[in-house]
C-alpha cells in the first residue's frame, strides 16, 4: 500500500475531510511514530503490534570476492512484532 493508497482508504471511511487535511494527518501521524521509536527506542499500538530498535554490535565479516576480512560496524535498525490479533488475521 501506498501513501496515497492509505489516504484513499482513509478518505472513504471519513466524511467532511479532504484528502490534503487526511494528507497532512497521516504524515503528522508517522512523524510522531518515527519520534517515539528514536527517542524512547519502541512504539506499541495495541491490536497491531509493537516496534522497537534492535542494536547490533560490531563484528568481523568476510568479502565474498576477496575472501579479505573486514569490520561491519554496529548498527541500529527498527523491528516490528505484531499483535497476536494482527497475527491471527492473517
Amino acid at each position: 500500500m501506498t501513501k496515497a493508497e492509505l489516504i484513499d482508504a482513509v478518505a472513504g471511511k471519513t466524511d467532511g475531510f479532504s484528502k490534503k487535511v487526511i494528507g497532512e494527518l497521516v504524515d503528522v501521524v508517522f512523524e510522531s511514530v518515527g519520534g517515539a521509536i528514536r527517542e524512547g527506542g519502541r512504539f506499541s499500538y495495541p491490536g497491531f503490534g509493537t516496534f522497537t530498535v534492535k542494536e547490533s554490535a560490531e563484528r568481523e565479516g568476510r568479502n565474498p570476492r576477496t575472501k579479505e576480512t573486514i569490520k561491519i560496524a554496529a548498527s541500529k535498525s527498527v523491528r516490528f512484532k505484531p499483535a497476536p490479533k494482527l497475527k491471527d488475521s492473517l
